[in-house]
């Protein structure tokens, strides 16, 4: 049986799962400011996690199906192929110290030490912008349709409910995490639509999508932005239970930001319930813990819809969706359980870079960028239409 080990970068904790032949086998979280600090206490939790055929590693933004013995500038492929930032952008955010950009200065440290141990085999996953089942118009000067781990949680949730036949899987994928919140859309097994925690709504942590009138007032925008402007800042809490409870008892910028969240999100599932008459909605992420969350969403939503959790793996107790879901992929690539879900999805198809269909004039730059590094630091890069 094909053993995985999955590593999920959350914004409070990395969380990592050991899955074998569809079930939790081995567990373990630590948090993100630990990792940060100290990149090693990531590899020592996974030496603990004992023999694996493979791991799969926190991929940030997401690339085509990559094994770490093709990375050949780790440093460069994490910061700006993962992490599409850098290096300046995260010592920047590290001096304001957002909480925020310490998930992606510990995920750079792990992708560092992974691709140096040459006795793991590591491989990192896509995200949702970069399958070629993505309806094109849906790419059109976006970038986060879904983070790798965001994809990660979709094939989970097609895996536990249509493992034995995925082209039937029609459905809505909604993560509500501690930072962010994102939309995929499984239609016939395959993703076909999404937009990501900086695309969909505010979420806890970020202000979600802006207005560019905005964005213009705004003046010089950094990476470290991307983490503000959110509920909990809204509500002056770092708790996502204590910031809802707030948003029902004060009212004000809080109960605002709140019904924001809600409203969008209500709003972008009520709307693709209608186009394509896709009716079951699984949510996952840390915010299902918060049954008043889930009450309030299907409170907004037509009664047509109907609402359900996402449960984990069996033998899971303490990790979250993600890890299971990165495990599960990888699992499925390397002929696991999950080789049906992953298949039909068309994960080994995946192709370019996130900025690919970013035909904004202001996008040029960081576009040839990206395209440069990812080249650059990758042994074959899979480029869409053909090898670089």
């Amino acid at each position: 049986m094909v053993r995985v080990l999955g590593v999920d970068p959350g914004t409070k904790s990395f969380d990592l799962a050991v899955v074998e032949d569809g079930r939790v086998v081995w567990e373990y979280s630590i948090e993100t400011g630990r990792v940060a600090r100290d990149p090693r206490s990531l590899l020592d939790a996974i030496r603990e996690a004992g023999r694996v055929d493979a791991i799969a590693g926190p991929s940030g933004y997401g690339v085509p199906v990559t094994e770490s013995r093709d990375v050949v500038d780790p440093r460069r492929f994490a910061v700006e192929v993962l992490l599409l930032s850098r290096e300046e952008d995260i010592e920047e955010g590290v001096r304001r110290g957002d909480p925020g950009i310490m998930v992606y200065k510990a995920l750079a440290e792990a992708v560092v030490e992974l691709c140096r141990d040459e006795s793991r085999r590591t491989i990192f996953i896509p995200g949702v912008v970069h399958l070629p089942t993505v309806r094109p118009g849906a790419k059109y000067n976006r970038v986060d349709l879904g983070t790798a781990d965001k994809l990660a949680v979709t094939a989970l949730a097609v895996y536990q409910l249509h493992r034995g036949d995925p082209a039937r899987a029609d459905l809505m994928v909604l993560e509500m995490g501690y930072g962010y919140n994102a939309l995929m859309v499984v239609e016939s097994g395959r993703v076909t639509w999404g937009l990501g925690g900086t695309s969909l709504a505010p979420g806890m942590l970020t202000a979600g999508p802006l207005d560019l009138e905005a964005v213009v007032m705004g003046g010089s925008w950094v990476r470290s932005d991307v983490f503000h402007g959110g509920v909990m800042e809204a509500c002056g809490t770092l708790d996502p239970g204590e910031a809802a409870g707030r948003a029902r008892s004060m009212g004000g910028e809080c109960g605002e930001a709140y019904e924001s969240m809600m409203e969008q999100i209500a709003t972008v599932i009520a709307g693709i319930h209608a186009r394509t008459g896709i009716s079951r909605l699984v949510v996952s992420g840390r915010l299902t813990g918060l049954k008043s969350v889930i009450d309030d969403l299907a409170s907004r939503l037509p009664g047509s819809i109907a609402v359900e959790v996402l449960q984990p793996l069996e033998g899971a107790s303490r990790t979250k969706h993600a890890a299971h879901g990165y495990a599960l992929v990888v699992e499925g690539l390397l002929g696991g359980s999950a080789s049906g879900v992953v298949e039909r999805m068309r994960i080994r198809d995946a192709c370019g870079t996130a900025l690919d269909h970013a035909l904004h004039p202001r996008l040029a730059e960081a576009r040839r960028r990206l395209q440069e590094a990812y080249r650059a630091s990758v042994r074959n890069p899979r480029l869409c239409g053909g090898p670089a």
